[in-house]
C-alpha cells in the first residue's frame, strides 16, 4: 500500500527532460522513485557509483618521463597497427560537437 510522500527539490530542467524521458517509455516517475528505494534497500547502499571523475592528465602537467613512455606506448601501438585512421577521429570528434 502506498501511504507515503516523497518530496525533493531538483533542478528544473533536469526534472522536465526526466520526465519527457518516462512518459515516453510510459513509466510513471512514482514508480522510478520506488524501484530506486528498493535497490538502495536491497543493495544496502546507493545503486550506482558516485564517484569523482578523474581528470585526464595534459601534457604540461605531464614528466618528461611519463610524456615518453606515452609517446613509446603510441608509437608501439601504430607500429603494430593497432591505432585508427586519423581522419575516422577527427570524423567523430566533429560528431560531438554538432
Amino acid at each position: 500500500m502506498k501511504d507515503a510522500t516523497v518530496s525533493a527539490r531538483v533542478e528544473y530542467g533536469v526534472k522536465t527532460e526526466a520526465e519527457d524521458i518516462l512518459q515516453k517509455l510510459g513509466i510513471p516517475v512514482s514508480v522510478v522513485i520506488n524501484s530506486l528505494y528498493r535497490q538502495i534497500i536491497f543493495r544496502n547502499g546507493v545503486p550506482f557509483s558516485l564517484t569523482v571523475p578523474t581528470q585526464p592528465k595534459t601534457m604540461d602537467t605531464l614528466t618528461d618521463a611519463e610524456l615518453n613512455a606515452k609517446l613509446q606506448h603510441s608509437y608501439e601501438q601504430a607500429a603494430a597497427g593497432q591505432g585508427r585512421p586519423f581522419t575516422e577521429v577527427f570524423d567523430e570528434l566533429e560528431k560531438g560537437l554538432n
